[in-house]
């Protein structure tokens, strides 16, 4: 048993040699082969050092974002070979990656894993006396059904969403700047970045900093193609992980002090179709991946840039993380003019 992904993960792992720290956060059973959960960590090991945390693979059926984390890994393989100032910046951030959550649901190209469970709806719900979008919010009727969340019960997360989630308090809630960027492939002509909460359309509590993260994002690639906007101006979701583990964090008292900005990639698969609607009947993952090589490579390329910002930027916090009354409340009315009207 074996997929590309699965291959392409081990070859860059033996190609990142000692710059590597692999973890794996446990086991899957796929077709009868246990398949390790494996995270990639690599650079500073202070754990408040400031971290990028690259997702992928949550859902299966988008391969297409475990394709992007993997290929961000492959570049850093090659650039550590001779990149003196890549060198210097992961003596003091780090960059954590988790490329395959969902190792059964993307042999077999599927939203869940092998008990039918959507794992971006598994999650405790931040607040479950409210409801979310019908059906696409998560349901708990049948397996079935898509967007299956299970039980809703915290004792029922499934074993690979336990796995992020212990990857993320791991390496991402010590950190004194983080970002997460979890990589999907959605619906739209627009490649977007989701930002929570999902759960409800209330303004996000790390408005201010997010604020200013896209700002700089702005100034920084002024040509952009990313529309950033709150993941609960397109639907609400009840039982959203990274709603789950932002709350989490914020309610740690524990930790010091630290900003936790996490990002949804959602990258617009309707342009893929568009160009090549046959996609939708003849390839197996539908309208979810890229198809044709060129439009692979081109997705593959387009996304970098991004990651590399966001490593410089969560390196280079405190000039732009807003601090003191004024700041953030400057931070804060744009962040309500950009999304909130």
């Amino acid at each position: 048993m074996s997929f590309p992904e699965l291959e392409q993960l081990f070859v860059v792992l033996d190609a990142l040699g000692a710059w590597a720290r692999p973890t794996v956060r446990g086991h899957v059973d796929v077709d009868g082969q246990r398949v390790p959960l494996l995270d990639i960590t690599l650079g500073a090991t202070d754990p408040s050092a400031p971290t990028l945390a690259l997702v992928g693979g949550v859902h299966g059926l988008e391969r297409i974002g475990a394709q992007v984390v993997l290929a961000e890994l492959q570049s850093l393989a090659a650039r550590l070979v001779w990149d003196r100032t890549l060198r210097r910046e992961l003596e003091h951030v780090r960059v954590a990656t988790f490329p395959i959550v969902n190792p059964w649901g993307m042999l077999h190209s599927t939203r869940s894993n092998a008990r039918g469970v959507d794992l971006m709806r598994n999650a405790p719900p931040v607040d479950p006396q409210l409801r979310a979008t019908p059906l696409v919010g998560g349901q708990s009727l049948s397996s079935r059904l898509p967007w299956y969340a299970g039980q809703q019960h915290p004792a029922q997360m499934e074993p690979e969403a336990q796995a992020l989630a212990a990857f993320v308090r791991e390496h991402v809630f010590p950190a004194s700047c983080a970002v997460t960027l979890d990589a999907h492939s959605g619906f739209g002509l627009r490649d977007r970045l989701w930002f929570p909460y999902a759960y409800t359309r209330a303004p996000f509590p790390g408005l201010p900093e997010t604020a200013a993260l896209a700002a700089l994002l702005d100034v920084s690639l002024p040509h952009h193609v990313y529309r950033i906007e709150p993941q609960a101006q397109a639907y609400t979701i009840r039982g959203d992980l990274w709603d789950h583990l932002y709350a989490e964090r914020l309610a740690r008292t524990d930790l010091p002090p630290g900003r936790f900005i996490p990002l949804t990639l959602e990258m617009g698969s309707w342009t893929w179709v568009r160009k090549n609607p046959r996609q939708l009947v003849t390839h197996r993952d539908g309208g979810f991946h890229p198809v044709a090589p060129h439009r692979l490579e081109r997705t593959l390329r387009r996304h970098l840039p991004l990651i590399e910002f966001l490593r410089r930027a969560v390196s280079s916090a405190d000039a732009w993380v807003p601090r003191g009354a004024i700041e953030r409340e400057r931070a804060l009315t744009d962040g309500y003019r950009r999304w909130y009207g």
